[in-house]
């Protein structure tokens, strides 16, 4: 009883000391937010509503309202904020086909972002990136795999892409909404069909992409984070939709995402794409800031990333915008703000607790070893050349990845604490007495010394009697990325031109095959690589994509058996160039899996493993497809089952789509049941007959297995009433 009164006294003390601070009705955290945000607005001017719209909102001291940044990143973890843990690139956890684990993920990442939000909220220091709104996760579809931003997508399929996302949306918004208190804010962006060019993003109209491509394709992913994930933000893209920029569609931001999808939260804009809708070689549907201002609020965008929302006012009195209209906006960020706790004591929001201990502890770091375990995705091992003894007398490791840092952490990345690269890893695991480093070549470049290129003979003499070759290659985030500036044959402007493996890695790769060496390849890259001729002229290929701060240690457990690989591809490897449509076409016809009618070199879902499963026969009832699942190999092991249908009475739609994926370890010999649930909106799609997307019955086949491709699957047909 005497606890309950000191604990009552408190409260009532603490009640009575935020009272004590409280000058106006928006500083009294009684109140709903919706009514102190109407007070906050009130009370502003007009120029001081204009600031307070911009990414880096300004203070207005004479009410006590500070500073805030409302841009901050977390594509793969806390981003450009220093000190951080770095968790595999996007594209590869995908890969890993674990939206559990990719939760534990983002939960990491919001408490290390909360972490120097409360530092910085405390100095007073609002940069760029010091902040709680965090603009992730990167929704597009990675549709074309010459689109230098696809490494931060989740792939390829629209189901694939919402899982993942809904799970970064409650690990970085405390959980599953609705709160009163947020940990952060996430971002679906980039709204809508955004996936490249890069160099023509601040211009490039995207015109005639059919109504089944864009409700089928383009927006189920931001539609499933709206209604199932709760995001609190979404980001309009820079291009244009048949000829309007998107950050000022009232179709898109008004119609389809607040009146159809019930979106409720904060639109963004992308950083500059304001400016997009009037400067001179860019969208040029306005002349000036200040008819771009207007046309992008009264379109739907709440906030700009820049400063031309300071033009609002002369907006306002050029009778482009009224004040009202902007205050609708206004409102939706103010109560962002105050969901974030920033009006509010330390004391009433349990996030503020969190502190800089909380950033990048040992247990963090071992999900970002767990995480970059789970990406690796074995494509390549027809002789069973892997894994590798840890009893060779001698591995010779080679190629322009395998000791840089860099690649590793990918893009829009934090720094980590420490960071184990490909080499670091492989000596670590087998002595470093035992591994002999030789960098062979560049990405791009022969590597030389003495001012001369070393021949690929040259270098094969040095591997000298060596008779396993461990060659890390492929590409890095220097060379595919947001709009780079690189001077290399097969890029341009952060894309690719060709998905051939740069002609001095595959010339290195032949001349060791041709030496009679063991040739194992790791490829490191944010998406697909052609690697037809590396397929005969290596043992093993194994995908590690840019694994993080801790990917060393996973790509060495996978090549000496301490891991047993399970990734899964999220995007198809295609053969070659030839395979591929025009780049700026985005009509998904012969794209993706889902499209796709030649034979890729590995279907989406692909990835192998030092074990072997058996799939039994499934059963469908209310909803529910249940199926056995057995290792029948002498290790343990794990696997993605994955659930796939297609419309047999629909000739123009997809060939089939991802309806449903679980992973699962099971011990050798072990036996399991799993359950995939395939409810009746499963069978959603787009209705050329009444033009709205709806469940339509009919006959289908539904696939389970545990690839994409025809040979991994098992089916039966289903009738739809």
């Amino acid at each position: 009883m005497k606890k309950i009164h000191i604990t009552i006294l408190a409260l009532a003390c603490a009640a009575g000391s935020i009272q004590a601070q409280v000058t106006y009705p928006f500083q009294d955290a009684r109140l709903s937010f919706e009514q102190r945000a109407d007070d906050l607005c009130k009370r502003l001017t007009l120029e001081e509503k204009a600031g307070l719209m911009q990414n880096n909102s300004k203070p207005v001291p004479r009410l006590g309202i500070k500073q805030f940044q409302w841009w901050g990143e977390a594509l793969h973890g806390s981003a450009r904020t220093g000190l951080a843990t770095v968790f595999p690139q996007t594209i590869g956890m995908a890969a890993s086909f674990d939206d559990e684990l990719l939760l534990q993920v983002f939960n990491i990442a919001s408490t290390e972002a909360r972490a120097k939000y409360n530092v910085a909220a405390k100095k007073g220091y609002f940069d760029t990136s010091w902040s709680v709104s965090l603009w992730t996760p990167n929704v597009n579809i990675f549709r074309d795999p010459r689109w230098g931003r696809g490494q931060e997508t989740y792939g390829e399929d629209p189901y694939l892409t919402s899982r993942m996302g809904c799970a970064v949306v409650e690990g970085l918004q405390g959980g599953k909404g609705p709160h009163k208190y947020y940990k952060a804010f996430a971002c679906a962006k980039h709204f809508a069909v955004h996936s490249g060019p890069e160099w023509n993003r601040h211009s490039i109209s995207i015109d005639d992409v059919s109504p089944r491509d864009f409700h089928e394709t383009y927006l189920p992913a931001f539609k499933h984070l709206v209604q199932v994930g709760g995001v609190k933000e979404v980001m309009c893209a820079y291009n244009s939709i048949d000829g309007e920029p998107c950050c000022s569609d009232q179709r898109l931001l008004e119609q389809l995402l607040r009146d159809e999808w019930g979106f409720k939260g904060i639109v963004v804009s992308d950083c500059g794409a304001i400016d997009d809708i009037w400067r001179k070689g860019f969208h040029e549907v306005e002349p000036d800031a200040a008819h771009a201002s207007a046309r992008a609020v009264k379109g739907g965008t709440d906030m700009s990333c820049g400063q031309t929302y300071g033009s609002l006012p002369e907006a306002v009195r050029l009778g482009k915008v009224t004040e009202e209209r902007i205050d609708k906006s206004l409102k939706r960020l103010i109560v962002g703000r105050m969901q974030l706790g920033e009006f509010d004591p330390d004391s009433i929001t349990r996030w503020n607790a969190i502190s800089m201990k909380d950033v990048s502890t040992p247990a963090s770091r071992e999900v970002a070893l767990k995480m970059a375990r789970e990406t690796m995705t074995l494509l390549h091992n027809p002789r069973h050349a892997l894994p590798l003894s840890k009893q060779l007398k001698q591995v010779v490791v080679m190629g322009p990845n395998a000791n840089d840092s860099v690649m590793m952490w990918g893009n829009y990345n934090g720094t980590p604490r420490h960071t184990v690269t490909i080499l670091d890893g492989i000596r670590r695991k087998i002595g470093a007495q035992r591994v002999k480093f030789i960098e062979g070549c560049g990405l791009v470049q022969p590597h030389r010394r003495d001012n001369q290129a070393l021949t690929t003979q040259q270098l094969v003499e040095e591997v000298g009697d060596v008779k396993t070759v461990i060659f890390v290659g492929g590409i890095s985030p220097q060379l595919e990325g947001e709009q780079l500036e690189v001077e290399a044959k097969g890029f341009k402007g952060g894309d690719r031109v060709t998905i051939e493996l740069p002609q001095v890695q595959r010339e290195m790769i032949t001349a060791l095959h041709a030496a009679g060496k063991q040739v194992i390849m790791v490829n490191c890259s944010g998406s697909a690589i052609g690697l037809v001729p590396e397929v005969t002229h290596t043992d093993a290929i194994l995908q590690a994509w840019y694994p993080g701060e801790r990917g060393g240690e996973a790509v060495a457990d996978v090549l000496f058996g301490d891991y047993n690989p399970a990734g899964k591809l999220p995007v198809t490897f295609y053969r070659d160039d030839s395979q591929l449509p025009d780049y700026q076409d985005y009509n998904m016809r012969d794209r993706t899996y889902r499209y796709f009618k030649g034979k890729p070199l590995f279907p989406f879902g692909h990835g192998l493993s030092y074990t072997s499963f058996k799939i039994g026969k499934a059963q469908l009832r209310d909803g529910k497809i249940t199926v056995s699942v057995k290792n029948t190999g002498k290790r343990a092991g794990e696997e993605v089952v994955q659930l796939y249908i297609s419309c047999l009475d629909d000739p123009n739609g997809p060939i089939k789509s991802l309806k449903g994926f679980k992973r699962m370890a099971l011990q050798a010999g072990e036996q399991r049941t799993v359950t995939l649930h395939l409810p009746r909106k499963a069978f959603e799609r787009f209705d050329e007959q009444t033009n709205t997307i709806r469940v339509v019955p009919g006959k289908y086949r539904v696939y389970y297995g545990t690839s994409s491709d025809e040979a991994d699957l098992q089916s039966f047909i289903y009738h739809l009433q």
